[in-house]
C-alpha cells in the first residue's frame, strides 16, 4: 500500500501561498501522491487549481482527488477541460477520484437539482469522455480541446450503482474517509462488478484519512472535524473522529487495517496546515515502519 498526503486547501487558516512549498516538501520527503479534496460551501481552496500548483512545482508525486464532486459541476465540458489541463501540466500524474456530492448547501447555492443526480453523474462522465477523446471542436474548426491527457479515472459511491459505474468507466473505486467496514464492503461490491464487467485485474481502491502530528495533535484534530463536519451532536463527527491519526498507535493501527482490507493507495489529510506536518507526518511514518521504496509503502508484513 502506497502512502500519499493531502494539500492543506481544506484546512481554515492554512497560508494559501505555502501550498507549493507543501507540495516540494512532500514530493522530497518521498511522499507516493498528494491528494485534494472538495466541497463548495466551505473555507477551501479550490482542489484542482491547488492541484495545478503542485503539478507545477513536482516532478514525480502523483496526483488525486478523493473526490471531486460532478453532481453540482453544471458544464461537463469545462469541467473535462480543467482536469485534462492538470493532468497534461503533470505529465500524466492526475488520477481523478469523482463522486455525485453529498453536502446539501453545495447543490443548493449551486442551483444543481436536488434529485436524478446518478443520471447527472453518468450523463457528465459521458461528455466529459467526449472531451477527452477528441470528439469536441470549436465550430470554426477542426481543433478539439486538450483533451490527449485526459486522466485515469476512479469512482466514489456506497451502492450497487457507483460500483457498476467504477467497473464500467473507471480503473477503480474511491472510498469514503472513514469507516473500516464501509471500505470492506465497498472493495467486495467493486470487485463484484468488476469481474462482472469482464475487466481483467482487478479494481484499484483508494482512500484517505486524517491525520495530525505534535503535542497538540489531539485538539487540533478535534477542532478540525467539528469544524469541517460539525460538532460533537452531528452524525458525522464521531465516526470521522474515531478513524482520525493523532498518534504513532492509531497510525499503525490504521496503516494495519487499510493494508489488510487491500488498499492500494491512501492519502493522509492534514486537519492542521502547518507546514511542520509534512515532516512530522515523514518522521511518524518511519517510527511505525513504513519504507521509502522509493516512495512511501506499507505492507502487512510489517506489523
Amino acid at each position: 500500500m502506497k502512502i500519499g498526503i493531502g494539500l492543506p486547501n481544506a484546512v481554515p487558516g492554512r497560508p494559501p501561498r505555502e501550498v507549493k512549498q507543501w507540495a516540494e516538501d512532500s514530493e522530497r520527503l518521498g511522499f507516493h501522491s498528494l491528494g485534494s479534496i472538495d466541497r463548495l460551501v466551505y473555507d477551501i481552496l479550490d482542489p484542482l487549481v491547488v492541484l495545478g500548483i503542485a503539478a507545477a512545482v513536482t516532478e514525480r508525486v502523483q496526483l488525486f482527488t478523493s473526490v471531486l464532486n460532478v453532481g453540482w459541476r453544471g458544464n461537463p465540458i469545462l469541467f473535462a477541460k480543467q482536469l485534462a489541463t492538470v493532468d497534461l501540466i503533470s505529465e500524466g500524474r492526475l488520477t481523478a477520484g469523482l463522486g455525485i456530492g453529498g453536502w446539501p448547501d453545495d447543490f443548493a447555492l449551486s442551483g444543481a437539482p436536488a434529485n436524478g443526480h446518478g443520471k447527472i453523474f453518468d450523463d457528465a462522465l459521458t461528455e466529459m469522455r467526449r472531451v477527452w477523446d477528441g470528439e469536441v471542436t470549436s465550430a470554426s474548426g477542426p481543433t478539439p480541446l486538450p483533451g490527449e491527457g485526459r486522466p485515469k479515472l476512479l469512482i466514489g459511491g456506497l451502492a450497487p450503482a457507483p460500483y457498476a459505474r467504477a467497473a464500467r468507466v473507471g480503473e477503480g473505486w474511491v472510498a469514503p474517509l472513514l469507516s473500516l467496514d464501509l471500505l470492506v464492503n465497498g472493495i467486495q461490491g467493486v470487485t463484484g462488478a468488476w469481474a462482472e464487467a469482464g475487466r481483467p485485474g482487478k479494481p484499484h481502491i483508494l482512500t484517505g484519512r486524517y491525520f495530525c502530528c505534535g503535542p497538540d495533535a489531539a485538539r487540533l484534530t478535534d477542532e478540525y472535524v467539528a469544524h469541517y463536519y460539525g460538532s460533537e451532536e452531528s452524525p458525522y463527527y464521531e465516526p470521522v473522529r474515531a478513524d482520525s491519526l493523532d498518534s504513532d498507535e492509531r497510525l499503525l493501527k490504521e496503516l494495519i487495517s487499510l493494508a489488510d482490507a487491500g488498499v492500494d493507495d491512501v492519502v493522509l489529510y492534514p486537519a492542521d496546515p502547518s507546514l511542520d506536518q509534512v515532516h512530522l507526518l515523514a518522521e511518524a511514518l518511519e517510527r511505525v515502519g513504513a519504507r521509502r521504496n522509493p516512495t512511501f509503502e506499507f505492507t502487512t508484513d510489517q506489523r
